[in-house]
C-alpha cells in the first residue's frame, strides 16, 4: 500500500506531465520518463528534488519539473554534448529555484549570488539556459565540475562585453547566454561599473533576472520590491537593492518603509502637466 506522501508525489508528477508537457508513466515506486532512453525516477529522488517545498505548492511543481527535465536532458545527450552546452548561471542565494549547495560551484563574496551550471539549446527554445539540479546530473553519472574553467572564462568575456555595451547607459541587459544576475557574478563587469564611480562602489536594482538598473536616484524607493513581487518565481531577481564592488555583491539591509516614502510625495494637481517622477 502506498503512503499518503507517495500519493501526493504521484499527483504532483501527473500535474507536471499535464501542465509542463513532460512525458511520463507512473509506476509503483516512482515514474518512468518515456522516450528513446526510458528513465526511471524513484519517489525518493522526487522527495529530495522538492528541497522542503510544500507538496501542494506551485514551487513544488517547478522544482519537480526542473528535476525531471534535467533527468531527461542528461539521458538524451552525451557527455561531449553536455560539455559544449554548459554555461555559467548566477542565481540569488535565496532564489526559489536555487538547486541547493550541491549545484554551487562558486559563491560570489557578499553572500548574494551563487554560480553554477546551466545548459543551453537543450529544449525546444534554443536560447533558453536550463539549470539542472545537481541530483539529476549525479543520477545520470555526469560530473560537470571539470568544465568550470571554460564556463568561468566565458562569463568574464560576457561581463567585459556587457560593460562595453553599457557605455553611459544605466540599464543592464543579458549578453550572450548570460542573464543580468549571472553577469553580476563576473568580476570584469563589476570592476568596470565601479571604476565609473569615484567611491569605487555602485548600487543596482535587479528585481528580475533579465533586467537591472544602476541609477537608483531616478527610481522610486519601492520599485525593486514591487517589481520583484510582480515577477514570476522562476524569473525573479532581488527584492532589495544591491551594493557592488569589484569583489563583492551585497544585498542592502532589510528595513525602512520605501512604500511609505513614495506615498508621502505630493501628486501633481493637473494631469496636463508634463510627466514627473510621482503622480
Amino acid at each position: 500500500m502506498q503512503s499518503p506522501d507517495s500519493l501526493a508525489l504521484r499527483r504532483l508528477a501527473l500535474a507536471v506531465s499535464v501542465l509542463d508537457d513532460v512525458d511520463l508513466v507512473p509506476l509503483d515506486e516512482g515514474v518512468q520518463l518515456t522516450g528513446d532512453n526510458p528513465v526511471e525516477v524513484s519517489w525518493t529522488e522526487l522527495r529530495r528534488a522538492l528541497s522542503g517545498a510544500d507538496l501542494e505548492s506551485e514551487l513544488a511543481r517547478l522544482r519537480v519539473r526542473a528535476y525531471l527535465t534535467g533527468r531527461r536532458i542528461a539521458a538524451d545527450r552525451s557527455i561531449d554534448e553536455l560539455r559544449e552546452r554548459a554555461r555559467p548561471v548566477g542565481l540569488p542565494v535565496d532564489h526559489p529555484m536555487h538547486p541547493g549547495l550541491g549545484w554551487v560551484v562558486h559563491r560570489v563574496l557578499g553572500k548574494a549570488i551563487d554560480l553554477g551550471f546551466g545548459f543551453v539549446d537543450v529544449t525546444d527554445d534554443p536560447d533558453e539556459v536550463v539549470v539542472i539540479p545537481s541530483g539529476a546530473l549525479d543520477a545520470a553519472g555526469v560530473d560537470p565540475l571539470p568544465w568550470w574553467p571554460v564556463a568561468r572564462d566565458y562569463l568574464e568575456r560576457m561581463g567585459t562585453v556587457a560593460a562595453e555595451r553599457l557605455g553611459p547607459g544605466t540599464t543592464l541587459r543579458p549578453i550572450g547566454d548570460c542573464d543580468v544576475v549571472s553577469l553580476l557574478g563576473s568580476r570584469s563587469l563589476r570592476s568596470a561599473l565601479c571604476r565609473q564611480d569615484p567611491t569605487g562602489m555602485r548600487a543596482a536594482a535587479v528585481p528580475m533576472r533579465r533586467r537591472g538598473w544602476l541609477d537608483l536616484s531616478r527610481i522610486d524607493p519601492a520599485f525593486t520590491i514591487a517589481a520583484a513581487a510582480a515577477t514570476t518565481e522562476a524569473d525573479r531577481g532581488f527584492s532589495r537593492p544591491l551594493l557592488l564592488t569589484a569583489d563583492e555583491v551585497t544585498l542592502a539591509p532589510r528595513g525602512g518603509k520605501p512604500a511609505e516614502i513614495v506615498l508621502r510625495d505630493k501628486g501633481v494637481a493637473s494631469p496636463r502637466l508634463r510627466p514627473v517622477l510621482y503622480r
